[in-house]
């Protein structure tokens, strides 16, 4: 039973143990800068990273339990990549991070996306007795994880 579990979850636990290496990262990055000009900006978008990183992990904690692991966990590690994207963009120009913002929503309104399907599915299981749909809804989130990758 435990195996079963382990399984239905490991990708989502390796993507929340890289992102919390991720604001390891930040955090020691915001240390190093601690005297210099760059400090502000640095603190700043260390900031606005951890305002969104509840919200992220449980988008994509609840869109890899109730539908699917294998596409919320890309989502997840495209979401931490966009996330370093957004940071380094910060500590240029505030419009450099920009980009990386945007493309965060947009990983953001996929996982949401998975959520309610998920939640929908479970629905019909439960109170039609029909439960065709979550293959055929599994394939549509796998195939749709590939378009977070066109910009």
């Amino acid at each position: 039973m435990e195996n079963v579990v382990v399984e239905n979850i490991y990708l989502l636990v390796v993507v929340t143990l890289v992102s919390v290496v991720q604001n390891a990262f930040f955090a020691l990055k915001v240390e190093k800068e601690c005297n210099s000009p760059a400090f502000e900006r640095v603190s700043c978008a260390k900031r606005n990273c951890m305002d969104a990183y509840a919200t992220f992990l449980a988008l994509m904690w609840c869109a890899g339990l109730c539908l699917s692991q294998a596409p919320a966990a890309f989502a997840g590690l495209v979401y931490i990549l966009v996330r370093h994207k957004y940071f380094l963009g910060y500590m240029g120009q505030t419009s450099q991070s920009t980009p990386g913002y945007l493309f965060g929503k947009r990983v953001l309104f996929f996982l949401v996306l998975m959520c309610a399907l998920g939640i929908v599915n479970y629905l019909l299981v439960r109170y039609c007795g029909s439960d065709c749909h979550k293959e055929l809804l599994e394939t549509l989130t796998k195939a749709a994880s590939a378009l977070l990758l066109i910009p």
